[in-house]
């Protein structure tokens, strides 16, 4: 069975692996790809987006531009944690394809409405094209199979505030009107929400990266090292591996200069594992509402666990899995599919 997927992302350095783990997971029928401002401008999203298309030779898959803006702030982009353009220390190729000339909206509401009942959404960016094709199209949340959505922090810090995840806290008007849509689904129909409190157990190490590059017969070795100057670049023959390699590189400095260790979280690979299937992952049902008036707290997912409210959960939190095993997933699945793909570039 391929799961029907819109992929919603904000791309991203942990979106471009979650990208490259779709494309190479054949139980995966990706039916568009929505171009969010989040981690860097829309339109760069969508340039990395069809790069990466290229860089993987992957069929004609639909591209489009969604939000450029959050439902009522400015913009905040985060190229200190992703690079200038979104993937670090990369260099992709401008690539030759055409985005849709439907909008990320469009794309949104199109889609699930010729196929109600069965598509999945995965969005790894801030919701806010998920909100405003909500707001055009109300019976979205019915409509869909179900949602996986990369957000949150909840008995966990957050990574941009002391409270806050990023895809929340770049617009959390959208992902308030996003939980309070789905309000009222039943079990097994409700959001399944990966914050935090699981996605930073998701940790990429040097090893992850070298056995990668091995699984994809990918020469020469891939080492990455943490003595390495921050002018080293990736000489895998393999341009998958060198393309994420130089993105992962990026993303672990960054993880060093934050004294966490030079590693690498993997949030939206994991969501999108999640969204596949392909993980074993333990959930909690909450109900879900995010702060939009605190001084302090703009932007926190607060999840009521045991009904104070006394509203129905909203939500399924992952509250537990295996990083070994994801990992197992993923480098199998990459490796085996970047060595399909190991003409030079």
């Amino acid at each position: 069975m391929r799961t029907p997927l819109i992929v919603d992302v904000d791309t991203g350095i942990d979106d471009s692996l979650a990208l490259v783990y779709l494309l190479a997971s054949p139980d995966a029928d990706i039916l568009g790809i929505v171009s969010t401002a989040g981690n860097v401008p829309a339109a760069q999203v969508a340039r990395n987006n069809l790069a990466w298309l290229d860089v993987c030779d992957a069929p004609d898959l639909e591209v489009a531009l969604g939000a450029a803006t959050p439902l009522s702030i400015p913009l905040r982009t985060t190229e200190d944690t992703h690079g200038p353009e979104g993937v670090g220390y990369a260099v992709l190729p401008d690539s030759p394809r055409s985005l849709s000339t439907r909008t990320g909206v469009d794309l949104w509401i199109d889609t699930v409405r010729a196929r109600p009942g069965e598509v999945t959404g995965l969005v790894t960016g801030p919701l806010t094209t998920l909100a405003l094709a909500v707001r055009e199209d109300p019976e979205l949340p019915r409509l869909l199979q179900r949602l996986v959505v990369m957000g949150g922090a909840f008995h966990h810090p957050g990574n941009t505030t002391p409270t806050t995840e990023w895809n929340v806290s770049v617009d959390p008007e959208a992902a308030k009107e996003v939980f309070d849509a789905f309000s009222g689904l039943p079990a097994g129909r409700r959001p399944v929400v990966c914050g935090l409190d699981v996605t930073e157990t998701v940790e990429m190490h040097p090893e992850h990266v070298r056995l990668l590059a091995e699984a994809a017969g990918s020469a020469p070795a891939e080492v990455i090292s943490p003595d390495d100057l921050l002018t080293v670049r990736s000489h895998a023959g393999n341009p998958v591996i060198r393309h994420l390699s130089d993105a992962i590189r990026f993303y672990m400095d960054f993880h060093r200069t934050h004294d966490q260790g030079f590693l690498a979280h993997m949030h939206d690979p994991f969501a999108a594992a999640v969204a596949l299937g392909r993980v074993p992952v333990t959930v909690r049902p909450a109900t879900i509402d995010v702060e939009l008036a605190g001084t302090l707290t703009r932007g926190m997912t607060v999840a009521d666990w045991v009904g104070h409210w006394s509203r129905e959960p909203n939500a399924d939190i992952v509250v537990g899995t295996d990083p070994v095993a994801f990992f197992e997933e993923l480098i199998g699945r990459v490796g085996r599919y970047a060595r399909g793909r190991s003409r030079p570039d």
